[in-house]
């Protein structure tokens, strides 16, 4: 989300051919309290939310005819900062709760009098919490996914590229464990799209066995290898399915996922993906 997503058009009733007038939408700052606003990015939305506060506050106390909200909004967008903070690992207790008791604090902290006193206490409390977001931010760019060396920017399996679209985006969003052990479900989700697509019963189920499941996947993609490129000189590919295979469940269900680990399992599934198209064409 980005700051005016925290705002929404209001209708002007002394003015109906006028433009609309904007005021924060109070329903979406409960919905992001209660976490259940739906959200792609958590990341650019926490570090919107921070500069709107940051942004209102510093208002409020150096020219307050540039405030955009109110007493009781400033209420508001404190508490869902502080939540949505949370979410991501940061503790926010600014000393104050909303622009009243915020006028208090400066007073007592010698900003009685002083507009740049009152934005160092602003700088003080928000800075930290700006650094660790952009330094995140920062981090979500520099860890984008590996492309394959192919000429052609999707697989043209309809299926698997709609699966890594939705993992690349999950992963580029991601930053709780939460969020890592679902990047792991996208990894997962990957293989069971390319299992659906290479594995042909037909061909690849011996005569009287029933066919693995979806969720067989080393099975599934390791038949298909092994029809394609038999023999021991093909052991090395083999085992590159069952370990990606093996890594995107243990991220599914890990408690410790990080960035890096869900990274390379990711990657491992992309490549993964591209030696399939690959072998298909080949």
């Amino acid at each position: 989300m980005r700051i005016d997503d925290f705002f929404k058009d209001v209708p002007d009733p002394g003015n109906p051919w006028g433009a609309a007038q904007v005021e924060l939408d109070s329903d979406l700052l409960l919905q992001l309290v209660k976490g259940t606003v739906s959200d792609g990015n958590s990341l650019e939305t926490a570090l919107s939310l921070t500069r709107l506060v940051r942004r209102e506050y510093e208002a409020f106390g150096t020219d307050q005819s540039q405030v955009g909200i109110s007493e009781d909004e400033s209420r508001e967008v404190l508490r869902a900062l502080r939540v949505v903070l949370q979410r991501q690992g940061i503790e926010f207790k600014p000393p104050w709760r909303d622009f009243p008791s915020f006028h208090g604090y400066w007073v007592t902290e010698g900003g009685y009098g002083s507009w740049q006193a009152r934005r160092e206490i602003i700088e003080k409390w928000f800075r930290p919490v700006q650094d660790i977001l952009d330094e995140a931010e920062e981090k979500e760019f520099i860890g984008e996914l590996t492309e394959g060396v192919s000429p052609h920017r999707n697989l043209g399996w309809t299926a698997v590229d709609d699966h890594i679209a939705q993992l690349r985006q999950r992963f580029r969003s991601a930053s709780t464990p939460v969020d890592y052990k679902d990047v792991g479900n996208r990894c997962v989700g990957v293989l069971e799209a390319l299992s659906s697509h290479v594995y042909d019963p037909a061909e690849h189920c011996a005569p009287g066995q029933t066919a693995p499941p979806i969720d067989k996947t080393d099975i599934r993609i390791g038949a298909y290898i092994d029809q394609r490129l038999p023999g021991k000189s093909n052991e090395e590919l083999r085992g590159l399915v069952k370990k990606a295979s093996a890594l995107s469940h243990k991220m599914k269900h890990s408690g410790r996922a990080d960035r890096a680990t869900t990274g390379i399992t990711a990657d491992a599934v992309i490549l993964l993906a591209n030696i399939l198209r690959r072998l298909h064409d080949a």
